[in-house]
């Protein structure tokens, strides 16, 4: 177990990494025996420094809802972070070349909320209840600690992305918003291009087989350290494709078919 010291210099390790946009060493490696309630500890600790600066939560993100992904990373669940005021993106935006180290992109559903979930026993239906509308979304990803090591070659772990904010830096919301009855989630899907090309498809049964089981995990999760989803945020229900390197130039366009598109351009 991490001492508070250490939470705090990891927070501080990830704060100065995306400030200078020079990515810090990996925590799994400089301590080895980091579970994930440490790393959680260390998103919260970097969340409270966020939030002294002046940023304000917006919602959530749920990451490794995708078998493929669970495996690559050797668990069993998925993970969660927070999304601030700054990480919003209008739909088309074109992103500052300074703002991220290594973006990549994923296309998932966002719920917005209309009204609090608080666990635990949040079942799909008290989601469907609680969401206003869904919509199309891109989330931008980006790591501020390194994926590999350097000198030992060891890859980053699930502790690793969780203190590193679940990997998360930006979102976009698009497409046509719709009330949650009003669709079949699971056939919901994109074909998502960089530069006009395909580069990923997918549906959003790969998620859970339900996008909203994702969100009430988030509000069971959060329930035992006292937390909550409240009405007006929006939360990001986790990714049906691997996630798509967008390098400086990169036109991502998600079409999301009969339900809208989303895009951003990466200046």
């Amino acid at each position: 177990m991490l001492s508070a010291a250490e939470i705090d210099a990891a927070a501080a390790a990830l704060d100065e990494a995306e400030r200078a946009r020079v990515q810090t060493g990996l925590l799994s490696l400089k301590h080895p025996g980091m579970t994930m309630d440490d790393a959680y500890a260390v998103q919260a600790a970097w969340v409270k420094r966020k939030l002294a600066a002046g940023r304000k939560v917006t919602g959530w993100k749920i990451g490794l809802t995708s078998k493929a992904m669970q495996y690559a990373l050797n668990i069993n669940i998925p993970d969660s972070g927070v999304l601030f005021d700054d990480m919003a993106f209008e739909d088309g935006s074109v992103i500052p070349e300074d703002r991220f180290i290594q973006p990549r992109i994923e296309a998932e559903i966002a719920f917005i909320l209309k009204a609090p979930l608080k666990g635990p026993d949040v079942t799909v239906f008290d989601v469907l209840n609680a969401t206003d509308y869904i919509t199309p979304s891109l989330e931008i990803l980006d790591t501020r600690i390194v994926r590999v090591d350097p000198q030992t070659k060891q890859t980053r772990t699930i502790v690793d992305t969780i203190s590193d904010n679940a990997a998360n830096a930006g979102y976009v919301l698009g497409g046509r918003p719709m009330r949650p009855d009003a669709v079949d989630m699971r056939w919901m899907g994109a074909i998502v291009s960089k530069n006009g090309e395909v580069e990923e498809t997918g549906l959003g049964a790969g998620v859970l087989n339900n996008p909203a089981r994702g969100i009430a995990w988030l509000a069971n999760r959060l329930a035992q350290y006292g937390m909550g989803l409240s009405a007006g945020e929006v939360v990001l229900a986790g990714s049906f494709i691997r996630p798509v390197e967008a390098p400086h130039g990169s036109s991502i366009h998600a079409d999301f078919g009969p339900f809208g598109s989303v895009s951003c351009h990466f200046r």
